[in-house]
């Protein structure tokens, strides 16, 4: 790898492996693909400090920062991300090769011979859940995959995290799915339906962070065989940010805790600059740090 396309930090990240100590409540993560780093250095921060969320369910970058953080490597994901953003497997064209997508999410959730493999035997541990939300493409409605209780996990988290236009549908079971967000970018509603007490957003956007409403006419050229999902991708953008507004009530209600970037984020979805993204992984990493006591405080609360 061309040292030049890595992180000029990479060594600074920090590793080590989660204890098995669960904190009661649940973990909901935002997408956002390289924004995910946020994402990461807060679980980063968080494992470190011990605090493990008995469930977590993510989204797209969501779902995939969750797979380490439920595996417990402290580290994992941000080294991935910042090793590996220029590497063709990854992100081009072998990547397009290997999986039609220019953006192959196989090669962070399968063997694919990267330096520091999941720790499977932690992941798999029953005791705790982990889920990853895609789009079913028939329906048009996000669907919430559950480790041990589907056939394919990691499949699962797969779909989620494709990119709309970018990656092609990943059959499960022989239904096609999309990106969790299409249909659904902060899956709060899981974690109330489950009737979970306490529940923690993990946000990759400033809070006042509101998406721009826009005709997307590649919706009904590249998904009219699908019209129930070419519908919601038309529309996510407004569904976003109607979850936005009910995540911040929920908030102010005490319902939920929602923790959001505090810095605005330039960082874009496929952003190329490894020293961008390794500051939001450190921007993360210091607002989890910073938080833990007020986070703490409603967990025990």
């Amino acid at each position: 790898m061309n040292q030049e396309k890595v992180y000029s930090g990479i060594d600074q990240i920090p590793s080590g492996q989660a204890s098995q100590h669960l904190t009661p409540g649940c973990l909901v993560l935002e997408g956002g693909a390289f924004k995910g780093l946020y994402t990461q250095g807060m679980l980063d921060a968080f494992m470190q400090q011990d605090l493990n969320l008995q469930c977590v369910i993510g989204v797209s970058a969501g779902a995939l920062s969750g797979i380490n953080y439920v595996s417990g490597q402290i580290g994992r994901s941000a080294r991935v991300s910042l090793t590996y953003r220029h590497d063709p497997r990854y992100v081009g064209v072998k990547a397009l090769r290997h999986s039609r997508s220019i953006v192959d999410v196989s090669f962070l959730t399968e063997d694919r011979g990267i330096y520091e493999p999941l720790n499977e035997a932690r992941f798999y541990w029953p005791e705790q859940r982990y889920l990853a939300v895609a789009t079913n493409c028939i329906t048009g409605e996000w669907e919430a995959f559950e480790k041990g209780k589907c056939g394919d996990i990691m499949k699962a988290a797969q779909a989620s995290a494709t990119l709309p236009y970018l990656s092609p549908m990943v059959e499960i079971d022989g239904v096609p799915y999309l990106d969790g967000g299409c249909a659904c970018k902060i899956p709060y509603q899981w974690a109330l339906d489950e009737g979970f007490e306490k529940i923690i957003v993990i946000r990759t956007r400033e809070v006042a962070f509101r998406k721009k409403n826009r005709e997307d006419p590649l919706a009904e050229k590249i998904y009219r065989k699908y019209p129930q999902v070419m519908e919601k991708i038309k529309t996510m953008n407004l569904e976003a940010n109607r979850e936005f507004e009910e995540v911040e009530k929920l908030h102010a209600e005490g319902r939920l805790m929602r923790i959001a970037p505090s810095q605005e984020v330039l960082v874009s979805r496929l952003e190329r600059d490894m020293e961008k993204l390794g500051d939001l992984y450190w921007l993360g990493y210091k607002d989890g740090t910073e938080k833990l006591p007020e986070i703490r405080e409603y967990l025990e609360g």
